[in-house]
């Protein structure tokens, strides 16, 4: 590991990727358009070993993960903050949010800590894995296998086209199907009809999709391959008859101490078998004959993503784009709802702190989608489009993001649902209450669709009083418009809230 004293590049980006089984760090730069490593760091928390039936950690492996996590905030000192992404995958997807465990670990971290869904996982996957292999027209298939949830994807180039999270991993497999120490046939039988139960929706959707290549990321298809090679079971990856020879040698030592194989780490030992199990599923279900074990993965995504996002290509964008289009959203109409919003933001900026780049990002995403529950139902649209939103599978957004994104539509009209914002992670709960607030403000503005230019009011605060001024003798010659912020200056002195007009 670095001298954590000394601080890294300006220009490098550090990824943290909490998984079932390990945590890993990735601090890198960019160079000539390929990655350059400079700094690596792992241990094997086993997180989702640790997860109980209510959804909580026991305490000891609590206690193990949020030591782990302040070590790597100390390796993270020397990186800027707005380079630094964290993500949680499966144990963290499934954790209580009234556990306390995330605001602990963000703690101990030093930077938030970002859940995200098992399909973004696999995008992020796919898009770490893509960069490490030549450059090419085929379709691609990628398989990683977790400590509590395995990703199957198919893309093309730098894009995934298909994407799966299967709840299997090295871990919960290991838990369930192959615990204490021995291993037998019919253990492994079990385990692995167990996962080709839960590939088995899926499985035909994969076999068709035009895949040539195959490539496996995450450590235990890494010691998987590493296993096969050094026992001189297969000279060419992992193939289904290294795999074969593999179980049956498994079986033939009958218990995990006596796994000896060359490659095979005294840490991994214990999930070797479930992950063997996984593996061996997927190659059946899929019919997959070879397969090379990648060195990227997830937290190489992560860098990519975060330089794509500097140079302005973010993924997120499009997807609202394509949700725009999907939904038949008055697209017009919404960007005069956003130009509105974001004036009054840049009017507040200061005043309320609202100084994150991601601020601004996610106003005008939620002014662009505002109208996204009309597809279903006129009456109590803001609530169609909260659940769209909260639930759909949204590239490039994180859970936080989409539960913050359904919380500002749902916030734009009516009721103020203060408790919908009291139930956004701590840091977010004033600032998603107050770009709700400018949101509600901009839909006023352009209640009536109007194509013709409003005036764009002049707004100041102090505290949660707000003052709203226009052009002088504009409201006088608009009554309707006047009455409608009259209503919701009502409606938000219900919550606490000040709106006063001049």
């Amino acid at each position: 590991m670095a001298d954590p004293f000394q601080p890294a590049p300006p220009d490098s980006f550090a990824a943290v990727d909490l998984g079932s089984n390990s945590f890993h760090l990735l601090v890198a730069r960019i160079d000539g358009g390929s990655l350059q490593t400079i700094d690596r760091y792992k241990e094997m928390v086993r997180l989702g070993e640790g997860l109980t039936e209510d959804k909580d950690l026991l305490p000891e492996v609590s206690e193990r993960a949020l030591a782990c996590l302040e070590r790597i905030g100390q390796r993270l000192r020397g990186v800027e903050a707005t380079n630094v992404r964290a993500v949680g995958t499966n144990t963290l997807r499934q954790l209580r949010p009234e556990t306390g465990f995330l605001e602990q670990a963000e703690q101990r971290l030093g930077h938030p800590i970002e859940v995200i869904a098992g399909r973004e996982e696999a995008r992020l996957v796919y898009l770490g894995v893509a960069h490490g292999l030549a450059i090419g027209d085929e379709k691609r298939l990628v398989v990683d296998i977790g400590g509590g949830s395995t990703e199957l994807i198919v893309g093309q180039g730098f894009k995934a086209t298909l994407r799966e999270s299967l709840h299997m991993g090295c871990v919960s497999i290991s838990r369930r199907y192959l615990p204490g120490e021995k291993i037998t046939a019919k253990a492994m039988d079990k385990a692995e009809l167990a996962c080709a139960l839960e590939i088995r929706p899926v499985r035909e959707l994969f076999r068709q999709s035009g895949w040539s290549t195959a490539s496996g990321s995450s450590g235990t298809i890494k010691a998987i391959a590493a296993v096969i090679a050094a026992e001189g079971w297969s000279d060419d990856g992992i193939t289904a008859d290294g795999l074969a020879q593999l179980r049956a040698a498994m079986i033939d030592c009958g218990k995990l101490s006596a796994l000896a194989f060359k490659g095979l780490s005294e840490e991994r030992r214990p999930v070797f078998a479930g992950g063997v199990a996984v593996l061996r599923a997927v190659f059946q279900a899929l019919e997959i004959q070879q397969m090379r074990a990648s060195d990227e993965a997830l937290r190489e995504g992560l860098i990519y993503e975060m330089v794509g996002r500097v140079h302005h290509e973010d993924v997120r964008e499009r997807t609202v784009a394509t949700l725009c289009r999907r939904f038949d959203i008055d697209r017009e109409h919404a960007s005069r709802v956003r130009a509105t919003a974001l004036d009054l933001y840049e009017q507040l900026r200061d005043t309320w702190a609202l100084h994150h780049d991601n601020y601004p990002k996610m106003l005008g995403w939620a002014a662009d989608l505002h109208e996204i529950g009309l597809a279903v139902s006129h009456s109590q649209y803001q609530k169609h489009g909260a659940y769209l939103l909260r639930h759909a599978d949204l590239s490039g957004f994180t859970r936080q993001e989409q539960d913050a994104l359904a919380a500002l539509v749902l916030g734009h009209r009516r009721k103020f649902p203060v408790d919908v914002f009291t139930a956004l992670p701590r840091p977010a709960r004033l600032c998603g209450r107050r770009l709700a607030l400018l949101l509600r403000l901009a839909v006023l503005m352009h209640r009536g669709r109007s194509a013709s230019a409003e005036p764009n009011p002049q707004i100041s605060a102090e505290g949660e009083t707000l003052q709203l001024r226009f052009p002088a003798g504009w409201l006088d010659d608009h009554p309707l418009t006047r009455l409608e912020f009259e209503t919701e200056a009502e409606r938000l002195a219900a919550a606490g809230i000040s709106l006063e007009l001049g």
